[in-house]
């Protein structure tokens, strides 16, 4: 290397192209490393991990920042949309998910959506999120013989570096090919943390056991090419997040332990009571009380002095606001989301940032959730319930690649966005469908809501109105602004 600083002292002058690049003062003791992605990972990723579940634990704003971006990149769940072009045919479709989403859960606590959400905040907290397809028997009485089990990524030893007997490399509990392809997961049977207290601990202990790759999807936000685990996004934040949960907790002990005294009192002669004491603590001081309204009259030689606690001055606020603003750019959120405080905002400026926060949702949402989650799940599901014949799919088994790919053609629809100012956002949306710039359809799925199923519904509506002879003003057949107003008969027929 000796050569390249000769090399580079004669062609720039010993000026480095970069300040960073440098060797002087500002940098002398700046030496960083440079590890590979998987190396990184798996040196650190057990304490970030560690660390990251102990602050959503006990941190208040470290929990509102990840319940935050779970509200709004699931909320309610990113539903599926077929998009079949034959209408009874995709309605089936529709209806068979329906039904199965409710029994989605292999734990039986929530639907296919609460195990969105659930994946997700996994995800968060500890960067990575397993989710286990099970598949079942037929007198099981569901209505696609599916489950999902999800699983946190503790199941999966990231020590577990090692070649298989088959001559397959595993690196972090993951099992490549030849090819770079993955083909198994060496799960514990159990949380290497729960122990005995796990419900289904058995006698597998610490042992684990393979899981072909195509049962096992693995959920978490790739950042680096051949990154192969996941890093918690509390990474950036959990020093700072820690230190301020520190700093704020050791100010509010000083202004308790200061409030405490109200004051004290000096006197000459100690052996006398004064102001009326006539008590100790357990120590043997003295203490004397005070109530509201007294009027005390002190004696001579007696002098009172009240605590005046110092205050934490009128820079705090500004200090941790300036502190959250950082640990909310670490975390992407924004500072209200993480705080609550919207004492600073107007339209513009909250609409600004929601849209920032938004975007990222948004490729959090098709990059990853849909990417990963969602179209394994469909795909699984369209393929179960043909084989057990829930649904009738002509050339699927077959093999046919392009049939395939048309029943497997579908929408992901997040829920919709709820607006500051939704008047605007609609007027807005209005001129973009005139101008042709947007169709309908798209404007009802940036709601979170299916443009067929919305149809059916006015349509549903429209008939019962008319069957019963009612017109409303929010109906846009009746334009009850241009229809003349009845004539008022006058009050003298004769005398108009």
């Amino acid at each position: 290397m000796g050569w390249l600083k000769r090399v580079s002292r004669r062609m720039f002058g010993g000026n480095p192209l970069h300040e960073a690049a440098g060797a002087g003062r500002r940098s002398f003791a700046w030496l960083p490393s440079n590890p590979g992605a998987v190396a990184a990972l798996t040196a650190t990723q057990t304490e970030l991990r560690t660390k990251s579940r102990d602050l959503v634990r006990r941190n208040a704003w470290a929990n509102a920042a990840l319940e935050s971006y779970v509200a709004n990149a699931i909320g309610t769940g990113i539903k599926p949309q077929s998009l079949v072009t034959d209408s009874a045919l995709r309605e089936r479709i529709q209806a068979l998910w329906r039904d199965w989403t409710l029994d989605a859960d292999a734990a039986g606590l929530t639907d296919f959506y609460g195990l969105q959400a659930l994946a997700c905040r996994a995800m968060l907290e500890g960067g990575e999120a397993l989710i286990r397809i099970r598949y079942r028997r037929p007198e099981d009485g569901l209505a696609v013989a599916l489950q999902l089990q999800v699983l946190e990524p503790e199941h999966l030893p990231v020590t577990l570096n090692t070649t298989a007997e088959n001559g397959n490399v595993i690196r972090a509990g993951i099992e490549f090919d030849r090819l770079g392809r993955r083909v198994a997961y060496h799960l514990y049977r159990t949380h290497p943390e729960d122990g005995a207290l796990a419900p289904m601990s058995g006698n597998g202990g610490m042992e684990t056991v393979r899981v072909d790759a195509s049962e096992i999807l693995h959920l978490f936000r790739p950042l680096r090419p051949g990154q192969i685990r996941g890093e918690p996004w509390l990474a950036r934040a959990l020093v700072k997040l820690n230190e301020l949960d520190q700093y704020d907790d050791a100010e509010l002990v000083r202004k308790k332990t200061a409030a405490m005294f109200a004051g004290f009192i000096t006197r000459l002669a100690p052996e006398d009571n004064l102001m009326g004491e006539g008590s100790a603590d357990p120590n043997g001081v003295a203490l004397a009380g005070l109530e509201p309204g007294t009027l005390q009259i002190l004696e001579p030689g007696e002098d009172v002095k009240f605590s005046q606690p110092a205050d934490v001055g009128a820079s705090y606020a500004e200090f941790l606001r300036m502190q959250f603003r950082a640990v909310a750019a670490a975390m992407g959120v924004t500072y209200e989301q993480l705080t609550g405080d919207l004492t600073q905002v107007n339209y513009s400026s909250i609409r600004a940032g929601l849209l920032e926060f938004r975007r990222r949702c948004e490729a959090l949402q098709h990059g990853v959730i849909v990417h990963q989650l969602c179209r394994p799940i469909w795909r699984a599901f369209i393929e179960q319930a043909v084989l057990e014949g829930a649904l009738s799919l002509p050339g699927y088994v077959r093999g046919d690649l392009a049939k395939r790919r048309e029943y497997l053609a579908v929408k992901w629809i997040p829920q919709g966005w709820q607006w500051v100012d939704p008047q605007k956002e609609f007027n807005a949306m209005l001129t973009a469908m005139r101008a042709g710039l947007l169709s309908r359809s798209e404007a009802i799925s940036s709601f979170g809501y299916d443009a067929e199923d919305i149809d059916r519904e006015i349509a549903a509506d429209n008939a019962r109105a008319d069957a019963l002879g009612l017109v409303f003003e929010s109906d846009p057949r009746h334009d009850l602004a241009a229809v003349p107003a009845a004539p008022v008969p006058p009050d003298n027929p004769e005398n108009p």
